[in-house]
């Protein structure tokens, strides 16, 4: 099975610095086949047997820890999660100068629909999707400053969930069909 490991807070702001071939190596060494990296930004695609992703998910955070000295959440996703999401993520949604597009993918404890009723959403500023295991956003850049999602940052929600952008999402899923074809 083809999966994604998207690592929270990793090379943000100088901190918890982490070498992506390293991490290949790391990833490699507790099993995993077919690793490919993406960006500095934690983003690991790769190939397992196991069929668990919260197994996958606490052996990867044990590997990384031993091999780095961080504790560092996993969101472990398999191609058939992404292909999901992708289906429902517009085409329109960008991330450039007009607008900006991300997709936060959300821990299992938190992963529900429900989870949007928690946010402050503006409706003539946030377009917001839930879709399982991740909630999708867009604004445009000229209202980004005004959207209620900003409230999220430094919430406990916001602990349980890592972002990428909609272009970072795409390439990643890209990547994950590319080894599902070697596969």
């Amino acid at each position: 099975m083809i999966y994604v490991a998207l690592l929270r807070g990793i090379n943000v702001g100088g901190k918890n610095k982490v070498d992506m071939r390293l991490l290949k190596q790391v990833f490699e060494q507790a099993g995993m086949t077919d690793v490919v990296t993406y960006i500095n930004s934690g983003n690991i695609i790769f190939s397992s047997d196991m069929q668990s992703k919260a197994e996958l998910a606490g052996m990867l955070e044990k590997a990384i820890e031993a091999g780095f000295g961080l504790n560092i959440k996993v969101v472990v996703r398999n191609i058939g999660d992404f292909q999901g999401m992708m289906q429902s993520l517009p085409d329109s949604w960008t991330n450039d100068d007009n607008m900006k597009s991300d997709a936060l993918f959300l821990w299992e404890d938190v992963d529900d629909a429900a989870v949007l009723d928690g946010l402050t959403i503006k409706p003539e500023i946030d377009r917001v999707l839930y879709v399982p295991g991740a909630i999708l956003w867009s604004v445009d850049r000229d209202k980004a400053a005004k959207s209620g999602l900003l409230k999220l940052i430094g919430t406990d929600l916001y602990r349980k969930m890592t972002i990428r952008n909609v272009n970072t999402t795409r390439k990643i899923y890209e990547l994950m069909l590319e080894a599902d074809k070697r596969s």
